[in-house]
């Protein structure tokens, strides 16, 4: 009968292991596939802001590019005006394109578009901070699994269940390198 008790305790033993390491490794996976969504989340953030980052810069030089332009237009109209009449159209048309650009001097620091531009930018570098920071939770949370998949005995709790190790997240050869950005 005692030995009955002690072969009872022993497999009670044993099963609350296997649920404990089996329950834990659970956990590990379920905080590593977090860990990724939390990166998902920031890179989705990324691909949202970066488009509105280049409007803003194509819009801001756009608007300086038309600007310029009508000025040479206009001054272009003015010098090949053949009469009085065309010259004196041509003239309006140079004095609104002049006053313009003056605008647009004069205002060059306070135009909405350079300061969400700014604004833009720090939200970038925000999402790309939180990026990193997200990566290195997640090969952090990956490494905890990682090590519950290989050592012993916990193991062969994983082995048995088919939990296997996950990928770090490393970065490419190229997202070593330098980023070109051109406007």
């Amino acid at each position: 009968m005692v030995a009955l008790i002690i072969i009872l305790v022993i497999i009670a033993a044993i099963v609350l292991y296997v649920v404990s390491t089996y329950n834990n490794l659970v956990s590990l996976r379920n905080k590593v596939n977090d860990q990724w969504s939390q990166i998902d989340v920031e890179l989705k953030r990324r691909f949202d802001l970066i488009p509105n980052l280049v409007e803003t810069v194509k819009g801001y030089a756009k608007h300086e590019k038309e600007t310029l332009e009508n000025v040479i237009k206009a001054r272009n109209s003015y010098l090949t005006a053949g009469t009085k009449e065309q010259a004196l159209n041509a003239d309006k048309e140079l004095n609104g394109a002049l006053s313009r650009l003056l605008v647009t001097v004069e205002q060059y620091p306070d135009l909405k578009a350079n300061q969400s531009f700014l604004d833009l930018q720090a939200q970038l570098k925000d999402t790309e901070d939180k990026i990193s920071f997200a990566r290195k939770f997640y090969n952090d949370t990956a490494l905890k699994l990682n090590n519950a998949v290989e050592m012993f005995p916990s193991n062969l709790i994983a082995n048995t269940f088919k939990f296997t190790k996950v990928e770090y997240f490393k970065a490419d050869e190229e997202e070593k390198e330098n980023v070109k950005v051109e406007f």
